[in-house]
Formats: C-alpha cells, structure tokens, sequence
C-alpha cells in the first residue's frame, strides 16, 4: 500500500510539474527577466489575472485534492495576491460522478448490501463533489440523502498530499520569506482539512453538534444523522428539499421575503461564530435552500470550523468598531487577532480604512458593507505578509460569501446594520461598553494613585540635586548610528585640522616637498569626512499601500 502510494505520488509529480511549468518560468522571469541575467520586473493586475486563470485551469486538469487546495487557496490574502484570490474563489467543485458498481462496492463495505439495507436506492446521483457525491434512498420508509466517499479517492489525496509536500522547496524560490512560512503551514493545514473532510464520522458529528445548537429554531433546518447507516465513508442523513437561495424567481412566486431571508441567513451565521463556536463553513448557493415556509436549509458540513472564546471576543469588538466608525478600534482588533502586522503603518493603514468604509457607504451614508472593509483588509494582508490563523481564514471567507449571498437576494442589504441589531439585542454591545468603561476606571485609579506617589519621590529626588548628591545613569539607544557618525565626524575633522596645519607649516619651513607629503597623508581624511556626511542614495523602503495605487486597484 505504502509503495503504491510512493509510486503514484512519484508519476504525478511528474505531471504536476508539467502543469505548473509555465507559471514556474513566468515566475523565475519575473525573479530574473532574462532567466539568467538582468534585473527584475513588475507583474500588473492584469497579468495577475491570466496567471491565476492559467492556475485555475491547471487546478481543474489535475483533479479532486488540487481542487480542493484551490478553494483553500482562494482563502488564504496571506499567500495570495487579491487577483489569485477572486478567479481562485469561482472555483467550483463539480466533478462527473464514479461508475456506480464502484460506489456499490463502497456501500457494501460500509453499511452491507444496498438492496438489504434501504428500502430503496436511486443510482442517479443528485450531487457530485470532488471528494464524494449525493444519492437519495428510502430507508426505514422515509427518504433519505446518502453521501458515499469517491471510490479510490485516499490513494489519490495522500500521493498528492505528497507531491504538495514535495513542491513546497521550489515554490519557496519564488515567494517572500514571510509567505513562504505562511505557505508552509497551509501545506499541514490543507493535509488536515482534506482528511477530516474525507472523514464522514467528522462530519456526522459536526452536522449533530449545529443541529443541536439551533434546537426549536424554525428559521434554520439542519438534517437528521442517520447513525446506523454512516461509517467513515457513508453518511446517511434526513432528505430536505428546497429551492436553491439564489433562484430568486421561485422565492418571489413563493411570496418569501427576500429581505428578511438574508437577514435570517446573517443572524444564523452570527449565532454559529460569535456564539456557539462551531460554524458551517461552506455557504455558497449550493449548500444552501430554503423550504416552503421559508426556513433555511443547510447542506454539506465537510467543511465546517471552530472559533476559540478570544477570537469570538475580537470579531465582535471589530464588529461594533466598523459600525461605530472607530478606525483605531478596528487595527487594534486586527493586530490583537494576528491579522495585520504590529509594525504595519497606522497611517496608512487608517487611511485605508476610512477609504474602505467611505467607498462602501455609496449614496447614503448611513448605509456600507463590510464586504469591502475586508478586502481592502485581505489586500492590506497580502502587502504585509503574515499568518492567519486557520478558523479565522475561513470566517473571512464565510463573511465574504454570506454577504454576497445576502447582496443577491437584496441589494440594498445592510451587512453592518444587521450585525450591529444582534450584537446589541445578544448584550455585547452593552457588554463592551462596561468594559471599556471599567478598563477606563481602572486607568484613572492608576493615574490617581500616581499622582499621590509622585510628588514625594519627586521631593526627594530635588533634596539629593540640592545636596549634589545625585547620580544618573543614561542609556541611549542608537538604532541609526547617529553618534557613532558623530564621533567619526569629530575624528576626521581633528585629524583634518591636524592635517592642514601641518602643511601650512611645512610649507612654510620646508618648502613645497615636506608639504606634498603632508598633504597627500592629509587628503584620505578629506574624503573619508566628506562621504561621511553623504546621504546614501535610493529609498531604503517602498511604500506598500498608498492612496494611489489603492485607486488604481479598485480602477482595475
């Protein structure tokens, strides 16, 4: 088995590389234009885009595992430039179903014979996925959705997971040092994403977890696990039809609120994070419908995450700074949840962001998107590399996703407004306030006792100046070498004046010969002087985001 795998991952990759090949020579151009010689150059927007599209075909050719890699990708600002991440997020995991005698065999290893076990057994698949596709059946005289794990799919993911591995020293050529341990640990995070989502025990467990969480909610509806007919690679569950969210046409013929649909659909997801923790983390128009009395129905947990007790307190303080238009409150939150680089430029970081804000409110200013603010954050991430953290990625892109879900059914649908109505019915927006108010008194307690310990300390401090009886000790920090130029300057200047009086004196003593001599030891000191007051030419560091170039982008 072991050697199987090795002798598979060897051929592909082979025919990985031969995939990649093009874009590995663009990229060692762009490193070196000339291959061999010459110096680099400037890939545009555009230029981004017909290589990502390149990478979106070659995602597509090389099948299921790079497929999914590529939709974590589309994920991941860190990694990617924002042109890689919109053509990388179109990508879809729709793959022609498995010959059906293999799915059989999967079925029968599982749960037994399928003509024993359900009462009835459609062999048109409803759905299919990368990973494993969707049949209905009848067991126990209710209708049922069976999901079935590819047949062959684990030899296929672990050889790829191993040319991944075996990629990852030549794709490190060609990025920063900053991205390439970003990429590093996307390498381990996407082996254990695709595992747990080939594991369909996982998955049962989750889809259990939310449907609990949402007890006796009638505006969500999550299926029923069906335990005695899952395993590893089976996951049976209660069918649920609906109208896909997105058919907007049948929603209006329904008379379903559309407006009120979207704001459901973000209260949920609100409820999932900021909440409970455990999140579904995969809400495109596919997995998403809606029933004839307009509940939500949810589909697929393969992808799903968790959001730790810290995390669930950053995102609702950013929450309430967005809506409060606190553009401190918003980089803080960002730097404290690792998202933005502590040495990041607050300058130009804030002006990105009132930018980011003013362009989303449109006509009426009371009204934005949050959508906007986090790509310009996604963007702002790329331009000051860093790691995002694995569930917090993929909240971005769940916030990303589900607005856009919710722009769809209404247009004129108002992301923070939403947000800000639950966090302020749920108490956290009261909650932060106390908060902060108690942080503040506790500042003013600190500063008040300051005040009652300085002045004595301060006294004594005046009794030992009086007394000469005061010792300093100073230590200067000299980061840019300021006084170790100053102290070279006297030198060379002392030496110079040394220098030319000496001269002058010889000169006029000795005559001309003694005084070349002792011009030409002096002249060294001459220059040595003058290059030490010479400023070095060029800028030590490019300016990474500006209002410029973050025109030009949303021009493009």
């Amino acid at each position: 088995m072991v050697t199987l795998v090795n002798l598979r991952a060897y051929w592909r990759f082979f025919v990985v590389l031969y995939q990649f090949l093009p874009l590995i020579i663009a990229y060692a151009r762009d490193k070196r234009r000339f291959l061999l010689f010459g110096g680099s150059r400037q890939v545009d927007t555009e230029e981004q885009k017909r290589r990502a599209n390149v990478l979106l075909d070659s995602l597509l050719k090389l099948g299921p595992t790079f497929i999914k890699l590529g939709q974590l990708l589309s994920t991941r600002p860190d990694i990617l430039p924002p042109a890689y991440v919109d053509v990388l997020s179109r990508l879809q995991d729709d793959v022609p179903p498995a010959d059906w005698a293999q799915v059989e065999a999967v079925l029968e290893a599982e749960v037994g014979p399928v003509d024993e076990v359900y009462d009835d057994f459609d062999r048109d698949p409803i759905s299919g996925a990368s990973l494993g596709q969707v049949y209905t059946a009848t067991y126990e005289d209710e209708e049922v959705a069976v999901k079935v794990r590819r047949p062959g799919i684990e030899e296929l993911v672990e050889a790829d997971l191993r040319v991944v591995r075996w990629s990852l020293p030549l794709i490190q050529r060609f990025i920063g040092q900053g991205r390439a341990f970003s990429l590093e640990n996307l390498a381990d995070e996407f082996a254990k994403t695709i595992r747990q989502e080939m594991d369909y025990t996982r998955e049962g467990r989750v889809l259990t977890t939310i449907r609990e969480n949402f007890a006796g909610d009638d505006d969500i509806r999550i299926p029923e696990l069906v335990g005695e007919v899952s395993g590893p690679r089976v996951l049976t569950m209660e069918y649920l039809p609906g109208v896909k969210i997105n058919d907007l046409s049948t929603l209006d013929e329904r008379g379903i609120d559309r407006t009120e649909l979207a704001s459901r659909l973000q209260r949920i997801y609100l409820q999932m994070i900021v909440d409970d923790g455990d999140f579904h983390a995969d809400p495109h128009p596919g997995n998403l419908a809606v029933d004839d009395e307009g509940a939500i129905i949810f589909y697929d947990f393969g992808m799903s995450g968790q959001v730790d007790p810290f995390i669930q307190e950053k995102i609702v303080e950013f929450y309430i700074a967005v809506a409060n238009q606190d553009i401190d409150g918003i980089l803080d939150t960002l730097i404290e949840m690792g998202t933005l680089s502590p040495e990041a430029d607050r300058q130009v970081m804030g002006d990105v962001m009132e930018l980011a804000i003013a362009d989303a409110r449109g006509e009426d200013i009371e009204q934005y998107r949050v959508q906007q603010i986090i790509e310009q954050v996604e963007s702002t991430i790329y331009e000051f590399p860093l790691r995002l953290p694995r569930n917090l990625a993929l909240v971005l892109r769940v916030a990303t996703v589900v607005e856009g879900v919710c722009v769809t059914l209404d247009p004129d649908f108002d992301f923070i407004a939403v947000a800000t109505d639950y966090l302020t019915e749920q108490g956290y927006r009261e909650e932060t306030i106390k908060r902060l108010a108690t942080d503040a008194g506790e500042q003013v307690q600190a500063t008040t006792r300051s005040l009652f310990r300085v002045p004595p300390k301060l006294e004594r401090v005046l009794d030992q100046v009086e007394r000469d009886d005061l010792t300093v000790n100073v230590r200067i920090e000299d980061k840019n070498d300021v006084l170790s130029k100053l102290a070279r300057r006297i030198v060379y200047g002392v030496l110079l004046a040394v220098g030319v009086l000496s001269t002058a004196i010889l000169y006029a003593f000795d005559g001309f010969e003694p005084a070349a001599v002792a011009a030409a030891v002096t002249l060294p000191v001459v220059f040595l002087l003058y290059r030490s007051f010479k400023r070095k030419k060029g800028l030590k560091a490019r300016p990474q985001f500006t209002r410029q170039n973050l025109r030009q982008r949303r021009g493009d």
